[in-house]
């Protein structure tokens, strides 16, 4: 519904940069669009851009690590509300128009390149059939989470005390059982 009084910018994010002033807004929401873009990283650098200093912003995307989203990976290949795209389509990208699966690390991660802090996850609701694989595999993915994590920081080095935080809680039980994972950060005041 239009209403006379405000106006809507549209942007191509795959393609331009939001249409605004840098350090213009103190709130930015990205709610369930990375996904469908072929860069998400941009937009991170474009949400911190826009935002003012001490600005906070809010991000959401499918949660690829919950329990239901890992075993349909486990078995097919394919995350959660992600699956096969035709390679001939050039405007609608797939199932639902979800292209990019983007992980709680890996958004995390490109927060705090762009130059955000404060960055947390949440997740909107659990999901009451992942309760019982929950329950299933909660030990042993704590198990591995830990010999993994260990293999990572001393033989690859890629876990450190800037990131390790980020790593543990891949496997927490928000990001286990949550729907959507919601990320907040705010640029530096």
């Amino acid at each position: 519904m239009e209403t006379p009084t405000q106006s809507v910018d549209i942007a191509n994010l795959n393609r331009e940069i939001l249409p605004y002033a840098d350090n213009r807004f103190g709130l930015v929401t990205c709610v369930e669009t990375i996904e469908h873009l072929e860069n998400f990283r941009a937009v991170v650098r474009e949400i911190y851009r826009v935002l003012k200093p001490g600005g906070f912003a809010v991000i959401s995307t499918p949660n690829i690590l919950n329990l239901r989203s890992r075993l349909r990976y486990f078995c097919s290949g394919f995350y959660n509300l992600f699956g096969p795209l035709a390679a001939e389509e050039r405007h609608l990208h797939g199932p639902r128009g979800h292209i990019t699966p983007v992980s709680w690390f890996y958004l995390a991660h490109a927060l705090l390149n762009a130059g955000f802090e404060n960055v947390r996850p949440t997740v909107d609701k659990y999901q009451r059939r992942s309760i019982p694989a929950f329950i299933l595999f909660a030990i042993p993915i704590r198990l591995m989470d830990r010999t993994v994590f260990r293999r990572d920081a001393t033989k690859y080095q890629t876990v450190n005390n800037k990131n390790s935080w980020a790593v543990r809680l891949m496997n927490s039980r928000d990001l286990l059982l949550g729907r959507a994972l919601i990320v907040t950060a705010t640029k530096p005041a």
